[in-house]
């Protein structure tokens, strides 16, 4: 084993020779100092030493002020202070001040040897708990790293699943599609503007493309009749808000989606459905949904009829502001041009676009 080295500082030549002679038949390698800015310059070039054995009475910088000094540059390294001066306030103050141990001169060699072999194991522990410390921090990156890439390809599984629940909707609706990619973008860009945190984003896009998904289940003469619903028609429709919830809530990362497709046709007077919440009993990403929900609608094309302007749609969107709409969530997307809304359109336009993965 490397010899551990020990920084010998006391301004007596004869003293710092016969205690590293002492060392020395201990096993140890001494390296002395004739005084404190010595022992500084010493431990600025290698700081590696075992401990630090200092005299308190020396010229110039005394051995507390260099206590001092190496608590505070050296903090895991022991200093055993010796002096002749047999004053209890004197040692009181070298501990208080970090003093691993005191020695009173004339000291004897074996209470040297148990003094320093209990400050340099004391070192050794610290070191290895260092090390033990470092080790662990760099297991606990490690393994944060990996599961944060777990995560990762988790979260695109999810999205990958959305993308497909999606695209069997549009395979039975095709007179639609497109309408949730589009709709899940405007809610994008519209709760980003409410300053909406990441989490709750990726909860909101996922309902907001997930908001039909219920209709899934709706009989083919009704969801796909060309012309107007009668009542009873219309009842069944109604029911996609309610299934689509039941279909989701069971899932784990989409049951807080499934509350936003199940609120997805309210309205912010409480003349919605289907269970006719008003103003902040909807969820927020309802409420933003419905204003990207309206935006798309108009503004694309149908069989029946042709898609208006984003300047047309946000005049309705204004007047139905406090009705159909939360004027809070109104006035946010009143101050995003309209030619900002036909930006995201065409990048939804785009081949392999995918919403969630804009995230």
């Amino acid at each position: 084993m490397l010899q551990e080295k020990i920084l010998v500082v006391d301004d007596e030549e004869p003293v710092r020779g016969i205690v590293a002679t002492l060392l020395e038949r201990g096993g140890y390698h001494p390296v002395t100092a004739a005084g404190a800015q010595e022992a500084i310059d010493l431990l600025g070039q290698d700081p590696n030493y075992a401990l630090v054995l200092s005299d308190i009475m020396m010229p110039g910088t005394d051995g507390l002020a260099l206590l001092d000094r190496i608590s505070t540059d050296h903090p895991d390294l022991p200093v055993i202070m010796f002096s002749a001066v047999r004053d209890i306030q004197v040692a009181t103050n070298a501990f208080r001040r970090g003093a691993f141990d005191y020695l009173i001169k004339p000291f004897e060699r074996r209470q040297l040897e148990s003094v320093v072999a209990r400050a340099a194991e004391h070192r050794r522990h610290l070191q290895q708990n260092i090390a033990y410390r470092q080790h662990l921090e760099e297991v606990i990156s490690t393994r944060t790293s990996r599961l944060r890439a777990i995560m990762q390809d988790l979260e695109r599984s999810y999205d990958i699943t959305i993308g497909a629940m999606g695209d069997a909707l549009d395979l039975r609706d095709q007179e639609t599609e497109g309408h949730s990619k589009r709709v899940t973008a405007y809610t994008i860009e519209l709760a980003r503007s409410l300053g909406v945190g990441r989490d709750e984003l990726r909860t909101i896009a996922r309902g907001a493309f997930l908001h039909d998904i219920g209709k899934i289940a709706t009989p083919d003469a009704i969801l796909l009749k060309p012309g107007r619903l009668d009542e009873t028609e219309t009842a069944i429709m109604r029911e996609h808000c309610q299934r689509g919830y039941e279909m989701l809530r069971k899932i784990p990362f989409l049951c807080d989606a499934a509350e936003i497709v199940y609120a997805h046709q309210e309205r912010y007077d409480g003349s919605g459905y289907p269970r006719g919440l008003r103003g902040n009993q909807i969820p927020l990403g309802a409420r933003i949904f419905t204003i990207a929900d309206t935006l798309d609608a108009m503004t694309s094309d149908r069989p029946y009829r042709k898609g208006t302007t984003f300047a047309t749609a946000r005049a309705e969107i204004i007047r139905c502001s406090g009705t159909q709409f939360d004027p809070a969530i109104v006035n946010v997307y009143l101050k995003i041009p309209d030619e900002h809304w036909g930006i995201v359109r065409k990048q939804t336009e785009e081949p392999g676009y995918d919403a969630l993965t804009t995230l």
